[in-house]
C-alpha cells in the first residue's frame, strides 16, 4: 500500500437514489416513504424553466414539512451554466437544516466544485450551522471524465460522483437507444468455428467511462454511483445492469422511477452467502493470526489481508443496512 491514502468522506448507505421532481409535491410527499437510501429533489432537468422558481419553493416546503425520518435528502441544483444555480443554493441551504446534501450537475473541472464550496462554506458560517452539507457530483461530459481524478479532491464536501450516460452520450456524440442501455452495434464478432461461422457478442459502451469514475471515488474516498437506466418497464435490462455495476465497484445508483427501487436496493446488497463467507474469512484471518500466520487457506483456497479487506467492506455494507431497517 502506498504510504499516501485518503480517509473515506462520510458514509451513507447509497444504494438507491430516487429522483424526485421538485415541480410536483404529491411525488415528493410518496418520495419521503419510498425504500429508497437516498432522494433527490431534482430542480435541474425534470423541471421546466417557468417551474424552476415554483419547485424551488417547493423543496423548501418539503425540506422543512415532510419528516423524512432517518432518510438521506438531497437537492439536484441546476448547472453552473445556467443563470439558476446561485439561487437554488442561496435560497434552499440557508433555510433547510434538514439538507443533506447538494446533487450538482454536469461538472467539468475542479473548479466548478470549489465555487460552490465557497458559496456554500459562507452561508454555513453566517447562519452558523453545525452540519456540513454535502456534495455529490455527476459526470456526464467528455470534459468531466477527462478531469475526474481532479474533481474527486476538488472539495472535502465531495461525497460522491455519479455517472450519467445520456448527457455523456450527447456530450461525445455516442449512438445510444436508451440511457443507461447498450447499443446492439457495439460488440465484437468471436472467431470462427469450423463450418466458418462467427458468433456476435454485444459489449458495454460505457465500461471504460464507468471504470474511471470507480476508480477515481474509491483512490480519494468517494462513493461511486451508476446513473439512472431510463427504460423502467425493462426490469431484467435494469437488474442485469445494476448487478454489472455493483460486481464493477458501484455502491449504487440513480433511479427515475420508484419500481426500480427495490432492484438496486438488492443489485447493491451483499447476498447472504456473501456476507456468511465474509464473516468466515474474518474469523479464519484472526484464527490465523493467533497461530502466527500471514495467509491460510479456507475451503482449498488461500486467504491474506486482501481477502479480508474485502470481506471488511461486505460486511461494513451489510451492518449498514442492517442498521437502517425500521
Amino acid at each position: 500500500m502506498s504510504f499516501t491514502s485518503y480517509e473515506p468522506v462520510t458514509q451513507r448507505l447509497h444504494r438507491s437514489e430516487l429522483a424526485v421532481p421538485a415541480s410536483n409535491p404529491r411525488m415528493i410527499e410518496k418520495a419521503s416513504r419510498c425504500a429508497a437510501d437516498v432522494v433527490f429533489l431534482d430542480l435541474e432537468d425534470s423541471v421546466a424553466p417557468d417551474d424552476k422558481a415554483r419547485a424551488r419553493r417547493n423543496a423548501i416546503a418539503a425540506l422543512n414539512d415532510i419528516d423524512w425520518g432517518g432518510k438521506t435528502v438531497s437537492v439536484r441544483v441546476n448547472g453552473l451554466d445556467t443563470h439558476y444555480t446561485w439561487r437554488d443554493v442561496t435560497e434552499i441551504v440557508p433555510v433547510c437544516p434538514r439538507l443533506d446534501m447538494l446533487f450538482i450537475p454536469k461538472i467539468g473541472v475542479a473548479a466548478d466544485l470549489y465555487a460552490l464550496d465557497v458559496l456554500v462554506t459562507q452561508i454555513e458560517l453566517e447562519q452558523g450551522r453545525a452540519r456540513r452539507i454535502g456534495f455529490e457530483a455527476m459526470i456526464e461530459t467528455a470534459l468531466g471524465l477527462c478531469n475526474v481524478e481532479a474533481i474527486a479532491q476538488s472539495s472535502r464536501r465531495l461525497e460522491a460522483m455519479c455517472f450519467g450516460s445520456g448527457d455523456f452520450a450527447a456530450s461525445t456524440g455516442a449512438r445510444s437507444t436508451t440511457i443507461g442501455g447498450l447499443n446492439p452495434d457495439y460488440g465484437v464478432l468471436g472467431e470462427a468455428d469450423a463450418g466458418g461461422r462467427r458468433a456476435y457478442f454485444q459489449a458495454d459502451p460505457w465500461h471504460s467511462a464507468q471504470a474511471r469514475i470507480v476508480a477515481a471515488c474509491r483512490a480519494y474516498g468517494l462513493r461511486p454511483l451508476d446513473g439512472p437506466y431510463s427504460d423502467f418497464n425493462d426490469a431484467d435490462g435494469f437488474r442485469v445492469s445494476s448487478k454489472r455495476s455493483a460486481a464493477l465497484g458501484f455502491e449504487g445508483r440513480m433511479l427515475i422511477h420508484p419500481s426500480q427501487i427495490d432492484g438496486a436496493n438488492d443489485s447493491f446488497s451483499p447476498a447472504p452467502d456473501e456476507v456468511v463467507r465474509a464473516r468466515r474469512i474474518v474469523e479464519a484471518m484472526a484464527q490465523g493470526a493467533r497461530d502466527g500466520k500471514g495467509a491460510v487457506t479456507l475451503d482449498g483456497r488461500m486467504i491474506d489481508i486482501a481477502s479480508i479487506r474485502m470481506a471488511e467492506r461486505v460486511l461494513r455494507k451489510a451492518d449498514a443496512i442492517a442498521a437502517a431497517k425500521p
